[in-house]
């Protein structure tokens, strides 16, 4: 039987993250720059001869109907293929973190399949597809470190220096939907520009999302204060409820404070590419 085994799907980091509108169908406008790092779920695809995609979790259960098996039928759908498959997800990234595990399951699925089914969709293709099953899906597909604008669609590579990082996440998750409608989000951000971000990418503007996920969830405050505490400038990826910050060289983080016992700290590097860059073909 036809399989691919080991598969990563890495988490991201948003360095800032700007809403600066929205559109009429409600979706927002966003400005970020989003880099891979060396820390990953795992998924094994094996080849079926025919019949809808299933699944089996030998990590962190994940719901039934997630976005890896979307992702599975959205490329059955969009090529005609009779092909099926098996997908074995080992989950290690925390949910509702704001790190993109399931945008990043559902990029490496879609990678993995347009290889195993012989489906031979180029990159651009199968960006149309994932951004269907969300904004984060073409940045996973893309690989690199990336300036992403409109709703996810717009994809830039962007130098980033290679950067240690400390992630802390709290053991409360963030809904992204709840975040993106609450009244008090800022939503009128002035637009950057890259040559901005190119001058201090590591310190450079903010997360709009940030506020709100701390009036919400006040264990991101607790999150960002420890980090402070340290000397440490943090800052909340996406939606949270994952906080970060650069690590200099030779710095050792301080253990987890007591009562942390469920709280995920971790150091991670940032990448500069996805390990499954060109496995898609381009249109160029």
């Amino acid at each position: 039987m036809q399989a691919l085994y080991d598969l990563p799907a890495p988490a991201k980091l948003n360095l800032f993250l700007h809403v600066t509108g929205r559109r009429e169908d409600g979706h927002h406008l966003l400005q970020s720059v989003f880099v891979p790092l060396d820390w990953h779920d795992v998924l094994h695809v094996e080849l079926r001869p025919a019949g809808a995609p299933t699944r089996r979790d030998i990590g962190q259960p994940v719901p039934d109907d997630d976005l890896v098996l979307r992702a599975a039928r959205a490329l059955q759908a969009a090529t005609g293929t009779t092909a099926g498959a098996h997908i074995t997800l080992d989950k290690r990234l925390p949910a509702q973190a704001g790190l993109g595990g399931g945008s990043s399951d559902a990029a490496t699925c879609l990678l993995a399949l347009n290889r195993l089914w012989n489906t031979r969709l180029t990159l651009a293709q199968l960006c149309e597809i994932g951004l269907k099953l969300g904004a984060d899906v073409p940045f996973f597909l893309a690989g690199r470190p990336a300036w992403v604008e409109g709703i996810g669609e717009r994809i830039t590579a962007v130098a980033v220096p290679a950067t240690r990082f400390l992630v802390v996440k709290p053991p409360e998750g963030l809904e992204t939907a709840a975040i993106f409608r609450h009244p008090a989000l800022r939503r009128d951000s002035e637009p950057a520009i890259l040559s901005g971000f190119a001058a201090e990418p590591l310190q450079f503007g903010r997360n709009d999302l940030q506020p709100v996920a701390e009036q919400i969830c006040p264990q991101v405050s607790q999150a960002l204060a420890w980090l402070a505490g340290q000397g440490l400038a943090g800052r909340m990826s996406g939606s949270g409820s994952a906080v970060f910050a650069p690590l200099p060289a030779g710095r050792v983080p301080a253990g987890k404070p007591p009562g942390w016992e469920h709280w995920i700290v971790r150091e991670c590097s940032s990448m500069e590419a996805h390990p499954l860059v060109g496995w898609a073909p381009s249109d160029e």
